[in-house]
């Protein structure tokens, strides 16, 4: 495993709830981004993020990692959940909430 997929690993394994995003949570670079950061806010939970704009080699490493070509990524207990568009449905289906609440608690 590179140096960079042991980065991710560490961050998504050491962190009950992950987003690689870009930008911050109080400044997200994108909508889809933001619109992810809105979903976790609203649900309550904590969760921590890494801005991918930062570092170019996390960049392209977590689409790697996840086998997912887009940011953002959640990931719920080392597991990757989806993007903005399945984050938003489970979201609204109320599954979200049910798998943060009951894995990451």
């Amino acid at each position: 495993m590179s140096d960079t997929q042991e980065r991710i690993a560490e961050f998504v394994t050491n962190n009950s709830v992950f987003l690689f995003m870009k930008g911050t949570r109080t400044m997200p670079q994108c909508g889809f981004s933001a619109r992810a950061i809105a979903v976790l806010e609203h649900i309550g939970t904590e969760y921590n993020t890494f801005d991918v704009l930062s570092d170019p080699e996390i960049r392209q490493g977590v689409k790697d990692y996840a086998s997912w070509p887009t940011i953002p990524q959640l990931y719920v207990n080392g597991e990757f959940v989806g993007g903005s568009d399945i984050v938003m449905q489970m979201f609204e289906s109320g599954e979200l909430s049910t798998l943060i609440n009951n894995d990451a608690s």
